[in-house]
């Protein structure tokens, strides 16, 4: 079973995290199941950056992004090589490590005040 590490962000994630995780599921799933509230403005459809992160080991276990996902992730602050859309990369068999960027594009958080 896989474990995603959350590198700690001000405000999603101060402490940072770590916890197991199902092969499978979309690692901005797995993040909000695990109390990262992460923001996905289009409700994890691909069709913004909100959820962007940066996968800063592990990333050879996820499948390639797409084309649409690529083409979002242009529009993303703070892009790298290793940036991807969470809604998009799906956890396979190893150990991931995650850094959320420090800002989106969204003008409005969806997050509870």
């Amino acid at each position: 079973m896989p474990t995603i590490k959350v590198e700690p962000h001000p405000e999603m994630c101060p402490e940072g995290a770590e916890f197991d995780v199902d092969p499978g599921i979309s690692v901005c799933d797995a993040l909000l199941r695990n109390g990262v509230h992460i923001e996905h403005a289009c409700e994890k459809s691909c069709a913004c950056t909100t959820c962007h992160v940066h996968v800063r080991e592990g990333l050879e276990s996820i499948d390639e992004a797409d084309e649409l996902e690529e083409d979002y992730l242009d529009k993303a602050w703070g892009l790298d090589t290793e940036s991807r859309l969470s809604c998009q990369a799906i956890v396979g068999d190893k150990n991931l490590i995650i850094e959320i960027p420090k800002y989106t594009i969204n003008m409005v958080s969806e997050a509870p005040h």
